[in-house]
């Protein structure tokens, strides 16, 4: 962390209710030029065409014009081009992400970092997604934890619909102002928000929500989300709760977790009317109160729950020495879009040489481990290593007639191997 950020972190810890006032003039060349250190120069290019490698060309130039408007205060925010990718889980479903032009996603970085060591000082302890030194896996060992330790028997399982297409922009701004002053960084962070959205040619703007896709993006939805629901959790449903209660957040993705069903029950049903104030809704379908926790332990053979989060699904089971246990499985979601991904991959490389096949595939086996390899995940995974080998086998065989060997013959292959999977995750 620079100095400048750090006399900001220092003074956001001391003084948790100052406003910053003068935080624009920080943007300079030299504090430009570091933030493009820090960005995927593998990024796409955005509405005006300019890659990262042209933009990276002339750097000292474009950061030197690019100052030169903001001390004008005649920048513009140009229109981010509307891409879609599948969603995770429902290849059928399509996620719109924008991707702003290369400039504009420098800036967008560089105001990020401006306001991260503010509301690092300022977002609370259950929310860990999209921060520094904050993982999914420190989220997920927080959830072990708590059932483990007997606080949780209930667990409420929400789903924002649609949270970044229903963030509103007034709210988000009034939040905003509680701590940002500077009148030209809310300005740039509201000519973000309204910024034209380009789509097959046509462009149009934006009256809610804030693209997927640009730098400043998850700060903006934690900064909602802390306001929204983690204050609220704090301040409202803690104090009326008459069991132990906690929340854990991981961006969008959010469980309860309580130790009397009352307390859940309360949860939910105040849970809707607290997001509709703020423009926001839950998804039916994926809300609910699950039974969770040592006293619904031995129940679990004859009534077993579960429950979906960041990922995995969580299940009661028991350990090698016959006591309870959280098991967490990679959910059947996870796994189908993986394989799914390696046989889309495998159709467009089909003729590539089996050793290249192979590199790619042990990649992204090891980028698979990498997350899901937890405790009672390994018989999974070993499922899921079965199952690439034999999609692999089945391209193998569709490019020539060596189909006809066995798989024994093919075992027999040196380069014919992948990584197996083995616990990387010890403590979560």
């Amino acid at each position: 962390m620079s100095p400048e950020l750090e006399r900001i972190a220092f003074r956001a810890q001391a003084e948790p209710k100052v406003r910053f006032t003068a935080l624009a003039h920080h943007l300079t060349v030299a504090f430009l030029r570091e933030t493009w250190q820090g960005l995927n120069k593998r990024g796409a290019a955005g509405a005006d065409g300019v890659s990262m490698s042209q933009y990276a060309e002339h750097l000292d130039e474009n950061l030197e014009r690019l100052v030169e408007r903001l001390k004008a205060h005649n920048y513009q925010a140009p229109p981010v081009r509307r891409t879609y990718i599948p969603k995770p889980g429902n290849p059928e479903k399509m996620r719109p992400l924008g991707v702003p032009t290369v400039e504009d996603r420098l800036l967008q970085a560089a105001v990020a970092r401006l306001l991260t060591p503010i509301y690092e000082a300022t977002f609370r302890d259950c929310s860990y997604g999209f921060r520094p030194g904050r993982t999914a896996h420190q989220a997920l060992g927080a959830v072990r934890e708590a059932v483990m330790k007997g606080e949780a028997q209930w667990v409420a399982e929400a789903d924002i619909e649609g949270f970044f297409n229903h963030l509103d922009h007034a709210w988000l701004m009034r939040m905003l102002e509680l701590r940002i002053g500077d009148p030209w960084i809310l300005r740039l962070i509201r000519k973000w928000l309204t910024a034209g959205i380009l789509e097959e040619g046509h462009e149009t703007t934006p009256t809610e929500g804030t693209p997927q896709g640009g730098p400043l993006s998850p700060l903006l939805a934690n900064v909602y989300l802390h306001y929204v629901l983690d204050l609220w959790f704090a301040l409202t449903i803690l104090p009326k709760c008459r069991g132990r209660a906690r929340l854990i957040r991981f961006a969008d993705d959010f469980i309860a977790l309580f130790a009397l069903e009352s307390d859940a029950r309360a949860f939910a049903q105040m849970l809707p009317e607290r997001l509709a104030k703020f423009g926001l809704s839950l998804a039916e379908e994926k809300t609910t109160l699950i039974p969770f926790g040592r006293a619904h332990w031995r129940r679990e053979k004859s009534h077993p729950h579960h429950f979906d989060f960041l990922g995995f699904r969580h299940h009661l089971g028991t350990d090698r020495h016959g006591r309870m246990a959280v098991v967490r499985q990679p959910r059947p979601k996870s796994v189908t879009k993986f394989l799914a991904g390696i046989k889309e991959w495998l159709r467009a490389h089909l003729h590539d040489r089996p050793a290249e096949q192979q590199k790619v595939l042990a990649q992204k086996l090891r980028g698979f481990y990498q997350y899901f390899a937890l405790w009672h995940t390994l018989h999974k995974l070993n499922v899921v290593c079965r199952e690439v080998r034999r999609l692999w086998l089945w391209a193998l065989r569709r490019r020539s007639q060596r189909g006809r060997l066995t798989w024994e013959a093919w075992e027999r292959k040196p380069w014919f191997a992948l990584p197996q999977p083995r616990l990387l995750h010890r403590t979560v």
